[in-house]
Parts: structure tokens; C-alpha cells; sequence
């Protein structure tokens, strides 16, 4: 059998050759070599110099920017940069296009001015053949405008070529699949690849500023440990060397981490980083995500509502500041839809107005039976074996009320006491349901925050953990009921009346930024495009030489 694999042919990053051979399973990338550069007398990859002053392209623009027609800095700086384009005026001018950070300006090469320099017609005529599109070159000289208005850096010595590319710069990738393969390369080409993931490194930047404003300080808690903690997921599992026999996870959430800082008397504390969860991948869901969590002491459930509409609204008109500046390849924002405050549905009060009908009480030991019931005299599909109890709520939430969040920002507030085993609970006044003390935030359909006053009494949360496994018992009957004593301990020491709240920060990037699909937030899509982008090739090991094997003696 014949495996193909890619190459590159000319002006396509990668075509397919057939590879045969012992080897024929790796995925191997064949460059377009550009020998020019083996026949010239240009250095390969030089080390960084910088021999006078070197100046950024956002700074060189910001300080030039009032430089008029003609006239020329007395200033002489080098730039930095990769060529976008470059336009041959005859033998002897050469206008090209540098880009860094984000950024462009225009670079203008006379040989007329560089001969008193020393430079020759021959060397300037190699370096305007060889330089191309996509290298990374550095341009010395000094700032002036064109004729044209367009700001320049004119060359006052021959531009030196730092880092070819040997794989042609495409202008586009057109295809998907090649755009997440190559993600360096549609960051190069495709402006809203980058600004979409520069919108995500702002926000995140942006959320850090309004905690640390309010008094939150940030912590670090284990990635990894031997059991999980926090939110109901499948955990990852992996061996530690140093503990055979047991399983390492990767947590599903700092959570309880988190708490426990607030036990030890931080108060206001958060963390923004990795979470992971052993489960599907979707449009909006991945394996590897990053989440924002704090929890704040003595906060109460409307502190939290407060807050997010306040953390929201900000966040809103932050990015639309950006995109009408600096990441203009991004939609438009309409800031006025988030300047709340949000419309809050209380969860069974609105759902027995949905479904014309009283829900059974939810705490009772048929609960799930009587409310699948319901559900299929309602002509709604319920599957056997019967989901949990939880599970059968979160889905009528999904039917009936999240879809108002299409129209407006929308706040579904006391869910049923069993689908938030870590937070309060209390006796609601109007259907007489044992309810938490939560309320969720969703968007455009999509949940966004979650935050709920956290339970603090160690004897009730030891029977939440307990019912929590009794509602996954039908799913696993033969399971163990496991429950994370030390964290109840903790709470023995006292837990303040405190408020979590919690988002996932590729939810908040593909609001803002318009995004279909949560790959798009990631810097290299999700865990199957990373795990496409591997490429691995056997390559024998070297027999040492003569000389070498000599030296080591």
C-alpha cells in the first residue's frame, strides 16, 4: 500500500507525494528549497545585532507619524520585521512592505542612496532577487513620507536578511483543514485568525484588571492530584512514576482548591487557567479549555448578579474599543445589549409555566420517574436507560428557558437543589422546592457564568455529596460512593459565607469576537486538530565519527 504524505511544490505550501518504504506511516514535509540562498553571500540566520537604535514598528509609526512630504528624520533606526510584498521599480528601487507586532510600514531601498555607503549595484540586485515574500528582514535607515503620503523608512544601508522562509508565504488558505494544520500560517494570512486570538489575550488581560481592581488576589492551585475536585466531569487519568500503583487526574475545575484559600483567610481570591474534561468535543466544547473562577467572601448571590452585569458590560465595551481600533477584521459589537441589568427567569416557577403543569417534588425518591413522566406525556423523547435527575432538568432548562437568552442576556436563577450539590440551599416561598442559592448567565443561547453562594456547612455538604451519588448510582450501581472528606474537614475549620462565580474564557472570546466555534479561540483549534498536527518521523541515530569518538577520549 502507498501512503501519501505532503510536499511542497511551487507557491503551495503542500502538495502529495507518495512515500514508500519502511517509513512510509510517517507523516514527513518535503520544503521547496530555495538554493539562491546557498549561491549568495547572504548569511544564513544571523544572530541579533544591534549595533545602533533599534525601534518597533508601532513605535516607529507613533513617532513619526507627524513626518511631512518629503521631508527626511535626522534620526537613523533599524526595523524589524517579515516582508508582506515587495515591488521591483527597475534595477535600482525597490519599495517593500514590513510587518511586526501587528503592524506595517513601508520600506523604501535607493541604490542612488546606498552607493555612498559602499554598497554595489551587483550586491543590491542579488538582495532584491533574494529577499521574498515572508522573510524576516531588518532595514536600517531613516523616516520620510512618499509623495503618495505613505509613511517610509528609507534605507540607509543595504537591508539584511535574518530569517528566510523556505516554505513560499501563501496569500490565503482557503481550505479548512489546511488552515488548522498550518495555524502559524493562517496566522500570517488570515487577519481574523490573529485578532480573534489577540481579542482572547485582551480579555483575559482585561478580567485580571477588574479582579485586581476589586481586591481579588490570584492563586495558583494543583493542575494535578490524585482525585478530582469541584464540577461533576470525566477526569483525565495518567500514571506518576513516583506513585505506583495510583492514578494521577488533571482537574475539572479549582473549585474546592479555591475554597479552601478562603478557609485559610483569603477572601477574595481567583484563578485563570487550565481546566480538563475526558469528555466530547463539539462547536463549543473541548477537552482543554481555560476558566476564570474566584470566590469572595462574605458576596451574596445578588453581589455575584451585580457583579457579572458589571464584569460584562466592561468586557463589551473593552472589545468593541479594540475592534474599532486595533482588531478591526472583528464584528461589531452592540454595547447597548449588555448594559443590563439582565433578565432573571427563576428555574421551576418558569418551567411549570412552560409546561402548564406543577413539577413533583424533586426531593423525593421517585422524583426522576415522576418527572419522566411528565416529560413523555409532553411528547418529549426520554431515553432508558432513564438519565439522572439533574440530567432530565438541565435538558428542560435547555427546551424552555436558555432559548430566551437568544434575545437577551438572561440570568436562570434557583436551580432544584440536587443539580448544585456545592451550593446553599433553601425552601422556595412560591412552589415550596428545595432550591440553591445559584443562578446561571447565559448568551445567545449559550451559557456563559455559573455562580451560586457556596454551601459552608460541613454537615450539609457531606449529605449533598452523598445525594449527589445517589442520583449517579443508577448509572453505575456496582460504582464506589466516593466522597471528599477532606475538603468537609476543611469546612470544619470554617468556610465564611461566600459567593463563587465561574466562566469559561473561550465562552467569553467567541461572544466577542463573533466566533462559530470554540477551535477558533484556541490558539491551535481543539484537541483532535493538535493531535493532527502531529508529525513524527524515525530518523536512525548517527554514528559517532572518528574525530568525535577521538575527543571524548
Amino acid at each position: 500500500m502507498r501512503i501519501t504524505t505532503p510536499s511542497l511544490s511551487f507557491l503551495r505550501p503542500y502538495a502529495w507525494r507518495p512515500l514508500e518504504g519502511r517509513n512510509a506511516a510517517y507523516l514527513r514535509f518535503y520544503h521547496l528549497a530555495r538554493p539562491q540562498l546557498d549561491d549568495s553571500n547572504a548569511p544564513k540566520y544571523p544572530r541579533i545585532r544591534h549595533d545602533g537604535v533599534s525601534m518597533r514598528i508601532p513605535t516607529f509609526r507613533e513617532k513619526y507619524k507627524h513626518v511631512e512630504t518629503g521631508a527626511v528624520a535626522e534620526e537613523e533606526v533599524t526595523l524589524h520585521g517579515r516582508v508582506q510584498w515587495i515591488r521591483r521599480a527597475g534595477s535600482k528601487l525597490v519599495f517593500l512592505n514590513l510587518k511586526a507586532e501587528f503592524e506595517q510600514v513601508q520600506g523604501l531601498c535607493n541604490f542612488r542612496k546606498l552607493e555612498s555607503t559602499g554598497a554595489t549595484l551587483d550586491r543590491f540586485k542579488e538582495l532584491s532577487r533574494l529577499v521574498k515574500r515572508g522573510d524576516i528582514i531588518s532595514v536600517t535607515g531613516k523616516a520620510t513620507r512618499t509623495p503618495t503620503g505613505e509613511l517610509t523608512i528609507e534605507a540607509t544601508r543595504l537591508p539584511e536578511l535574518m530569517s528566510p522562509t523556505i516554505a513560499p508565504l501563501p496569500f490565503q488558505l482557503a481550505n479548512e483543514d489546511t488552515r488548522i494544520q498550518l495555524r502559524h500560517v493562517d496566522m500570517l494570512v488570515n487577519r481574523k485568525t490573529i485578532d480573534t486570538l489577540r481579542l482572547r489575550s485582551y480579555i483575559i488581560r482585561y478580567m485580571r484588571d477588574f479582579l485586581d481592581e476589586r481586591g481579588f488576589l490570584e492563586f495558583q492551585t494543583p493542575i494535578l492530584a490524585d482525585h478530582t475536585e469541584g464540577a461533576v466531569a470525566r477526569p483525565f487519568t495518567i500514571a506518576g512514576t513516583d506513585f505506583p500503583g495510583r492514578d494521577l487526574t488533571l482537574r475539572i475545575a479549582p473549585e474546592l482548591w479555591l475554597k479552601r484559600l478562603v478557609v485559610g483567610g483569603v477572601d477574595k481570591v481567583f484563578e485563570l487557567g487550565p481546566a480538563f474534561r475526558n469528555e466530547g468535543i463539539d462547536l463549543t466544547h473541548n477537552p482543554e479549555f481555560t476558566t476564570c473562577e474566584f470566590y469572595n467572601a462574605y458576596a451574596s448571590l445578588d453581589d455575584l448578579i451585580a457583579l457579572t452585569e458589571d464584569l460584562i458590560r466592561g468586557t463589551a465595551e473593552h472589545c468593541q474599543k479594540l475592534i474599532a481600533t486595533k482588531l478591526d477584521s472583528l464584528p461589531a459589537i452592540d454595547v447597548d445589549a449588555f448594559r443590563g441589568p439582565f433578565t432573571q427567569m427563576e428555574f421551576i416557577p418558569s418551567l411549570e409555566s412552560s409546561l402548564g403543569c406543577r413539577l413533583p417534588d424533586l426531593s423525593s425518591e421517585t422524583a426522576r420517574e415522576d418527572l419522566a413522566a411528565i416529560l413523555e406525556s409532553k411528547d418529549i423523547a426520554v431515553e432508558r436507560p432513564l438519565p439522572t435527575l439533574p440530567q432530565l432538568l438541565d435538558r428542560l432548562s435547555g427546551l424552555y428557558m436558555e432559548p430566551h437568552s437568544l434575545e437577551a442576556p438572561l440570568f436562570i436563577t434557583n436551580h432544584p437543589m440536587c443539580m448544585s450539590p456545592l451550593s446553599k440551599s433553601f425552601m422556595c416561598p412560591k412552589t415550596g422546592q428545595a432550591v440553591s442559592a445559584r443562578t446561571e448567565l447565559f448568551v445567545r443561547g449559550r451559557e456563559l457564568a455559573n455562580m451560586y453562594e457556596e454551601e459552608n456547612d460541613p454537615a450539609a455538604q457531606r449529605q449533598k455529596f452523598l445525594d449527589q451519588a445517589k442520583h449517579r448510582l443508577p448509572l453505575n450501581p456496582d460504582g464506589p460512593v466516593i466522597i471528599d472528606e477532606s475538603y468537609v474537614q476543611a469546612l470544619e475549620s470554617g468556610l465564611p459565607p461566600t459567593g463563587g462565580w465561574g466562566c469559561g474564557i473561550e465562552r467569553l472570546v467567541m461572544l466577542f469576537s463573533g466566533a462559530s466555534r470554540i477551535s477558533e479561540c484556541l490558539s491551535f483549534g481543539n484537541l483532535k486538530n493538535v493531535m493532527g498536527m502531529s508529525t513524527l518521523r524515525a530518523v536512525p541515530v548517527p554514528e559517532p565519527s572518528e574525530a568525535t569518538s577521538k575527543k571524548g577520549q
